[in-house]
C-alpha cells in the first residue's frame, strides 16, 4: 500500500536519538536499511504508514471487544499489535500492548500472577488502552515529521489557576468610648449604707436621753 500524499515540512527530520524513551533507534534503523534511496525512503515509509492504519483499526477493535467483554479476543489483539509495534521499535506502544495481552489472558500486567476477576481485567485493559493511544500519538507525530510531513506542534496549555476568592470585607467593630466614672458616684458606692436597724437604734437612744435627765433631777 503506497503512502498517501503528505505536505512536506520545511525543516529537516528530527534527531531520533533525542526520543529514545518512545523509539528504539537501533530497531528502527533496521527498517531504514531496507530503503534503496536514503533521501526518499519510500520503502520504510510504506511500512511505517501501513502501521499507522493498522494501529488505528486495532484500537477500534480493542474498544469493541472491551464493550463485548471478550477477554480472549482482547488478548489476541494485544499480542498482534505488540508484534508489529516491536518491529518498528515503538517502545511504549509495545509495552502497553503486552499488558493488554496479559490482562486478556486473565493475568496481571506481568503475566506471572492469575487474575480471576473478569471485571478487574477489563478495567485494566481500558486504562491501558488509553495509555497506549497517548503513547502512539506521540511517536506517530515523530515519525511523520521524520518522513518530512508537516505536523503542527501542540502547545501545552498552562495549568488553570484556581479561581481567586473575593477578598472578604473586614467587619469594622465600632469601639464604644470608655465611660468616665463620676467620683461622686464612686464615693456613694463605697460608703456603707445605713440599715434600717441602725437608724431605729439611733432614734431609740435619742428618745431615752431626756428621760434619764429628768430622773436625775
Amino acid at each position: 500500500m503506497a503512502p498517501a500524499e503528505t505536505k512536506k515540512a520545511d525543516s529537516g527530520p528530527p534527531k531520533l536519538s533525542d526520543y529514545n524513551t518512545i523509539l528504539d533507534e537501533s530497531t528502527f534503523e533496521q527498517i531504514l536499511e531496507m530503503d534503496d534511496d536514503d533521501e526518499d525512503r519510500d520503502f520504510s515509509k510504506s511500512i511505517v504508514y501501513g502501521f499507522f492504519d493498522q494501529a488505528e483499526n486495532t484500537f477500534k477493535k480493542i474498544q469493541k471487544e472491551i464493550d463485548d467483554k471478550n477477554l480472549n479476543e482482547l488478548s489476541a489483539l494485544g499480542h498482534f499489535l505488540k508484534g508489529s509495534s516491536a518491529t518498528l521499535g515503538l517502545i511504549k506502544v509495545k509495552d502497553g500492548c503486552e499488558k493488554i495481552q496479559h490482562f486478556g489472558a486473565g493475568k496481571d500486567e506481568t503475566g506471572a500472577v492469575d487474575e480471576p476477576d473478569k471485571e478487574v481485567s477489563l478495567k485494566a485493559i481500558k486504562k491501558t488502552l488509553d495509555e497506549v493511544v497517548v503513547a502512539y500519538r506521540k511517536v506517530e507525530k515523530l515519525l511523520r515529521r521524520y518522513y518530512g510531513e508537516e505536523v503542527p506542534e501542540e502547545k501545552e496549555e498552562p495549568a488553570e489557576k484556581p479561581a481567586e476568592k473575593p477578598a472578604e470585607k473586614e467587619e469594622k467593630t465600632e469601639e464604644k468610648p470608655a465611660v468616665k466614672e463620676d467620683p461622686k458616684d464612686t464615693k456613694e458606692t463605697t460608703e456603707p449604707k445605713e440599715t434600717k436597724e441602725t437608724k431605729d437604734s439611733a432614734e431609740s437612744k435619742q428618745s431615752k436621753e431626756p428621760e434619764a435627765k429628768e430622773a436625775s433631777k
